[in-house]
């Protein structure tokens, strides 16, 4: 068959015209040489394919079947052709993602937003879930693309870092306020816990009020000039004050649910540093997380990037670790074992510039 094609396109353009004369001109070339391709078809297939008229050439039966299966091949063809130079002009394509409901929101949007706007022909699929039914989706061929949290990468994938995340734990003054009422038996006193987060980062009191911290800590001596520490190691702290892993143990513990990338990362730590939390509320969302934290109900394991307007805004505060949790990073992940696509490449190109 493929030893055809020129004579079948020289078939097709001699029938469509009617004219071997015709179709010479517009094929460019010899009518001897139009009349031998059709010679070597008739002798291929066994059959004649034209008769000849005082106008012309005309199909025979089987010519005329044979046009007709050769005239739907090439508006396939055509048809094909056209698509390509619409996708290539256009910018047409399909790009599939898996990425987690937090990872989605908080970074991926941003990326997809300028992305969109720059490749508004380009569908782009969504498809929330953790890490590990990512990577098996990857593996299944269902998504070209990934954004997880990095995690042991298996073989045949490839891993681009994207951005760097900072694991927290965070808090309402209220809650902490209740719970050394709870543990101590005192009623706390006005900043009570203030003097955690002075000079932190995520830390927003005025100087006023730092000025009141610094000069109460300042009274709270032995009568030294020193303030009284409790001695309890971990989280130092003045006297009859809860340390940092006082809180995080007595505490509502807020972490998001086992066999997540995250929680390992965060159960790892607790365990590296000899906290074992008494109460933990797992939860399933991120957001969720930080929403139950603003509102009271315990301390939660968060991402810094995650919640910096809620801690902006003074709805949260974050507690100030004496060695802080391990930094991560959240990239793309791809197949190694096959070539990527135009529109992945583009979207990778993007997101990196």
């Amino acid at each position: 068959m493929y030893e055809n094609l020129n004579n079948y396109r020289i078939f097709y353009t001699v029938a469509s015209l009617g004219n071997i004369s015709k179709a010479a001109d517009k094929l460019f070339i010899s009518q001897p040489a139009i009349s031998k391709s059709i010679s070597n078809l008739e002798k291929g297939l066994g059959v004649t394919l034209f008769s000849r008229t005082s106008k012309g050439v005309s199909l025979t039966e089987e010519g005329e079947i044979l046009y007709q299966h050769i005239g739907n091949a090439f508006d396939s063809i055509n048809q094909a052709e056209d698509e390509i130079k619409k996708i290539h002009d256009l910018g047409i394509g399909q790009l599939k993602i898996g990425v987690s409901t937090s990872l989605c929101k908080h970074i991926l949007l941003d990326y997809l937003k300028d992305f969109i706007d720059e490749n508004p022909h380009i569908k782009v699929t969504i498809r929330c879930h953790s890490t590990k039914n990512t990577l098996n989706l990857l593996a299944e061929g269902k998504i070209d693309l990934g954004l997880i949290c990095e995690t042991d990468i298996p073989k045949g994938f490839t891993y681009k870092e994207l951005t760097t995340i900072h694991d927290i734990f965070v808090t309402s003054d209220s809650y902490l306020d209740n719970l050394h009422l709870r543990e101590t038996d005192q009623v706390p006193q006005e900043n009570e816990y203030q003097w955690m987060f002075a000079g932190n980062i995520t830390s927003f009191i005025s100087e006023d009020n730092a000025s009141a911290i610094d000069e109460s800590e300042a009274n709270a001596t032995d009568g030294s000039n020193s303030p009284v520490r409790d001695g309890s190691g971990s989280g130092t702290t003045t006297k009859n004050k809860l340390s940092i892993k006082d809180i995080l143990e007595k505490s509502n513990l807020m972490l998001l649910e086992k066999n997540n990338v995250t929680r390992t990362h965060i159960d790892s730590y607790l365990a590296s540093e000899g906290i074992y939390p008494n109460q933990v509320l797992e939860v399933n969302n991120m957001d969720l997380l930080i929403d139950f934290a603003s509102i009271g109900m315990g301390v939660a394991s968060v991402v810094r990037e995650f919640a910096l307007d809620y801690l902006e805004a003074g709805k949260i505060v974050e507690l100030p670790l004496e060695k802080e949790i391990e930094k991560r990073t959240v990239g793309f992940i791809y197949s190694s074992n096959k070539n990527k696509s135009t529109v992945l490449n583009k979207f990778l190109d993007f997101c990196n510039n």
